[in-house]
């Protein structure tokens, strides 16, 4: 049976998984253990649109020929010397050699910052409008085995979160959802993001992968932003963590953003989440898989993340690997030093302090009144108590509301900005 059918046929979710059907239980172990009964992930599933684009084999070449422990000292201070940032000098910005010039990176990268981006930083907040999920990716809170409350807003209950956020001013709004095809359809998608458009200057969706024509469809439904986790461009990683569902398949995820850009889109997100592999690799993926697409769609508005793990629910299957505020560090300013004009975000799954500094070296855009809970930003906003609500993805560290982060950046000097596109 394969793996779409098998879960069409028992897509329920439990409160106890003492409730599972053994024969679902023996899936999931199944699963777990046994690589033979998975679909083969780097194979498209029908109705999967295969673009002709060649972007996929370029980073894949340089990632796997990085080898980041090559890199010395002097090829450090010899990319920090160049005007222009080439490949190799990131390559050398990223490696461990790299590890002792932080002061000289950040100062570079400020510069580059103020240059392109001057002393001003744009705020957002994201809105979980469901959490069911077909995919079982073992690193995530909405995964389809973990024993999570489900919930899937109305349209009437999107309308109603969506003025509560706009009552605090934020004229920016990113549209997340779990992976589910069958609960949250593009249809759904697509009537949520009408009624955001109503409320926000900027929409913007994190939602699963879809064909060409459906990113087309969400832009005239007034979406003209998409951002989309790789996850790990390691392939093999990817293959270990995501064990069922569409986002299995990783070449179509990987070819997510340039799908989005053919169906009219203004930019693209991109990321991988640090700590499920090599994250030398997985930072110079990302930002390859950047560059190339500037290259080929130079008008294009494209944006950087740089998440790390973060607790969730039921987390006992990945031991990821330690990535420090050092070494997210390092990263970030190697990015703005590779890719001058790019936005970088820096989510609220670091702390304050962590946001605060970074926004004066090289982020240029932040979360605010963030919950990745289905149905809570009255309760996040208005301090209300809510129990009609989703289980949240994973654990924030940056609880700030939207006017204590305007108060606390402009304190740093730092100049917020809640919308800079004029539609004419």
């Amino acid at each position: 049976m394969d793996n779409e059918k098998m879960f069409e046929e028992n897509q329920v979710y439990f409160i106890d998984s003492n409730e599972l059907p053994a024969a679902v239980l023996e899936r999931k172990h199944r699963l777990e253990h046994d690589p033979k009964a998975r679909t083969n992930h780097m194979e498209y599933l029908p109705g999967m649109d295969r673009i002709e684009s060649d972007v996929m084999n370029k980073v894949m070449t340089e990632m796997n020929s990085y080898d980041y422990g090559k890199y010395t000292k002097l090829d450090v201070m010899r990319a920090l010397e160049h005007e222009h940032c080439s490949i190799e000098d990131f390559k050398a910005l990223l490696s461990p050699a790299a590890a002792d010039f932080l002061e000289p990176m950040a100062q570079r990268a400020r510069k580059e910052t103020i240059k392109h981006f001057g002393n001003s930083c744009n705020i957002f907040t994201p809105i979980y409008i469901a959490n069911y999920c077909q995919n079982y990716c073992v690193y995530c809170g909405f995964n389809c085995y973990n024993n999570i409350k489900r919930k899937m807003l109305t349209l009437e209950e999107v309308e109603h979160e969506m003025k509560v956020i706009a009552d605090t001013g934020m004229e920016e709004v990113l549209i997340l959802t779990g992976e589910s095809r069958k609960y949250s359809d593009i249809h759904y998608i697509g009537e949520a993001c009408k009624i955001a458009s109503r409320y926000f200057r900027n929409v913007a969706v994190e939602i699963y992968p879809v064909n060409v024509d459906e990113y087309k469809y969400l832009h005239s439904c007034g979406v003209d932003f998409v951002t989309v986790f790789q996850e790990t461009y390691d392939s093999d990683k990817y293959e270990t963590l995501h064990l069922l569902g569409h986002k299995r398949v990783w070449p179509y995820r990987f070819e997510a953003q340039e799908r989005a850009l053919m169906g009219g889109m203004r930019g693209a997100g991109f990321s991988a989440l640090l700590g499920l592999s090599d994250y030398h690799k997985d930072a110079l993926a990302s930002a390859l898989h950047v560059y190339y697409l500037n290259r080929k769609y130079p008008a294009a508005e494209l944006s950087l993340s740089c998440p790390r793990l973060r607790p969730i629910v039921n987390n006992d299957k990945i031991n990821p690997r330690d990535v420090s505020e050092k070494v997210l560090t390092q990263i970030l300013c190697a990015y703005r030093i590779f890719l001058p004009w790019i936005g970088i975000t820096v989510s609220s799954r670091e702390s304050a302090r962590f946001r605060n500094g970074i926004t004066k070296i090289c982020a240029t855009k932040v979360s605010a009144g963030v919950s990745t809970g289905i149905g809570d930003h009255e309760e996040t906003y208005k301090h209300l108590d809510k129990t009609d609500k989703g289980d949240a993805q994973f654990e924030i560290n940056d609880v700030r509301n939207v006017s204590e982060m305007y108060t606390d950046l402009t304190d740093e000097g730092i100049q917020p900005v809640m919308n800079d596109y004029l539609f004419l």
